[in-house]
This record gives structure tokens, sequence and C-alpha cells, in this order.
């Protein structure tokens, strides 16, 4: 009687332990950190780089928008400096506030709060390098996706193919100020 008994209660924890014992041994999938979208992501000191892409035109134009979406989980506002390809270019700079969620490149018409790489050669579907850093921190180089508008989400992203350049604000002339000629 007694064998019985440890045998249903031998079968039971088999039982138990057989069906429950993925969870015990096996990774929960749901803690790893993957990118859910198309893009990449990193971090600089206390700037979360988020699902950075670079969007062209289908031959590969000569302007690549950059897409990204830049987190500062600290107290103070950050300066990022983000250059593109050898970073031999001059560094385009975004200021996100401390506590702030700021969102590049949503607006391809507009020059004001969005990274344009040119001249770019780049195809769709390649990795382009970018390089972001603020302050003396490490920065951190990603290699970026390069799409195109071919998809109905990245239709609206695709940068003009030549930019407009800015009008110089004339220069302000000094009208010379009339001297007293001394009286005779």
């Amino acid at each position: 009687m007694k064998a019985r008994v440890a045998a249903s209660v031998v079968l039971a924890l088999t039982v138990a332990f057989g069906t429950a014992g993925c969870g015990l041994i096996a990774p929960q999938a749901t803690t790893k950190h993957y990118d859910a979208s198309d893009g990449v992501s990193g971090s600089v000191g206390t700037i979360d780089v988020r699902n950075a892409i670079l969007v062209t035109d289908a031959s590969g134009g000569t302007v690549g928008s950059l897409v990204v979406t830049l987190v500062n989980t600290g107290s103070t506002a950050q300066k990022v400096a983000v250059t593109g390809g050898d970073k031999s270019g001059e560094a385009a700079y975004v200021t996100v506030d401390a506590g702030q969620t700021k969102k590049v490149g949503t607006d391809p018409e507009s020059t004001s709060g969005n990274v344009f790489f040119t001249p770019f050669s780049a195809l769709p579907g390649s990795l382009y390098p970018v390089y972001f850093q603020y302050g003396d921190q490490t920065g951190v180089q990603l290699q970026v996706p390069v799409l195109d508008g071919g998809l109905t989400e990245y239709k609206d992203l695709v940068p003009p193919t030549a930019l407009p350049t800015p009008t110089p604000t004339p220069a302000i002339s000094e009208t010379p100020v009339p001297t007293e000629t001394p009286a005779p």
C-alpha cells in the first residue's frame, strides 16, 4: 500500500515538473531586449538611441534622412552630436531636454530638427555607420539600415532629392557718420 502511495506521489511530481519544467530551466524570451522594428538601438550615457533608420529614395539618392527617437533618462539637457559615414563631415546637433523623448526626422520637408546626410550614396538595403556622442561620454557607432519609401509607413519620410539651401541674411552695412568739418 505504501509503495502505491509513494509511486503515485512520484508520478504526480514527475508530471508536475515535466509540464512546468520549461519555465524553471529555460530563459524567458520576454526578458531579452530586441529591436521590434526595422531600426537599431544603442545608448550613450543617459541618452538612449531608439529605432534609428535612414530613409532615402529608391535609387539611392543624394540625401539620407535620419529617423530616430532619442530619450534622455538623465536630469540635465544634453546636446547630442550626430555624424555619419567616416565621421569626417560636420556633425549635426540635437538637444534633448532632461526626461524628454525627442523624435527626429518625422518631417522630411523641414530643415530644422532633422538630420540629413549629404552627399549620401548608400543604397536601400545596406547599412550606414552613424555615430552618436555628447559631452565627454564615449559615443556609440550604430550600423543603421537604409530604407526607401517602398513601404507605406516610410513613404512620407523620404527626403527631398535636393535640400533647400538656406538664404543668407544680408549683412547690415553701416552708414558712415558725417564728421564735422572744422570752420576756417
